[in-house]
């Protein structure tokens, strides 16, 4: 047998599972959200960016800013570099590289701080503004990562890579896993950043708790009842819907009756039905 549902408990049956989708989906960003602010930090503080290997003539491994090289004589190893001494930085490419990755670092950790913001501003409106956080932190990472290399013909990665290292030539040394994970941070918030689009477009689509379908047209509605048709499945299979109207005229009013078509609307996974009237003098 054909169950039938009233048009406004069926908009807001929908409406919640919807919303439920919706609000799942942006826990999940969250979650990966702050996951990525702590895999920012470690990529910039973590002196393990390249390192030597078994063919180096020195110990030692290189950051965006510090560094340690191994001692000829002791074996021990020499760690020099702060991110607040840029003279102590042995290349003119690595302060650019730690510039752009620290600022990067910030955008991310700001937008986990921004989920502060929905307890006072719009939900789409700070997706939106975590997005385009999360956007211009990858292309800071990119940057970083492509400007990182130029710096490794300087001397001291010479000292442990060997004379053959150049620019954009590591020599005997290999690159380490901060700089392998920062070029993935590259796809993580470019994908964390499209989430937040998607989401914020998302929220602009929701439907208001107190959504009625009703026809607005030329015509006041007067006396207008409305059922869903669902299938087996629970999905809507058809829309049946009458109606007494009031058209107006010149002369004043006149109660008329009419009968009703629907036109599909989809709203994100959901599909309703806007009614439009057809009315009969």
């Amino acid at each position: 047998m054909v169950q039938l549902l009233p048009a406004q408990e069926a908009a807001k049956i929908y409406h919640t599972n919807y919303v439920r989708n919706a609000r799942a989906i942006g826990v999940l960003w969250a979650v990966f959200t702050i996951c990525f602010s702590v895999i920012m930090v470690e990529v910039f503080i973590q002196p393990y960016w390249i390192g030597d290997s078994l063919n180096t003539p020195q110990a030692g491994y290189f950051g965006l800013f510090s560094y340690c090289i191994g001692n000829a004589l002791t074996s021990e190893l020499i760690c020099k570099g702060s991110a607040l001494d840029f003279e102590s930085i042995p290349s003119g490419a690595f302060k650019t590289a730690m510039f752009f990755i620290g600022v990067s670092m910030f955008l991310v950790v700001g937008s986990m701080l921004a989920f502060s913001l929905f307890f006072f501003c719009n939900s789409a409106t700070v997706y939106k503004v975590c997005a385009w956080m999360q956007l211009a932190a990858a292309a800071g990472i990119m940057i970083g990562c492509l400007i990182y290399p130029d710096g490794w013909d300087s001397s001291e990665v010479k000292r442990m890579c060997g004379d053959k290292t150049d620019k954009y030539t590591l020599g005997a040394c290999t690159v380490r896993w901060a700089y392998i994970l920062a070029i993935i941070a590259i796809m993580d918030a470019l994908i964390l950043s499209f989430l937040a689009f998607t989401l914020g477009n998302r929220q602009d689509n929701l439907l208001p708790e107190d959504f009625k379908i009703q026809n607005k047209v030329s015509e006041d509605v007067l006396n207008f009842k409305t059922t869903f048709v669902l299938n087996a499945r629970g999905e809507v299979h058809k829309t049946e819907a009458v109606g007494t109207f009031m058209h107006k005229e010149d002369d004043g009013h006149r109660r008329i009756k009419g009968q009703t078509t629907s036109k599909r609307m989809t709203v994100g996974k959901w599909t309703f039905f806007q009614l439009q009237e057809f009315c009969k003098f």
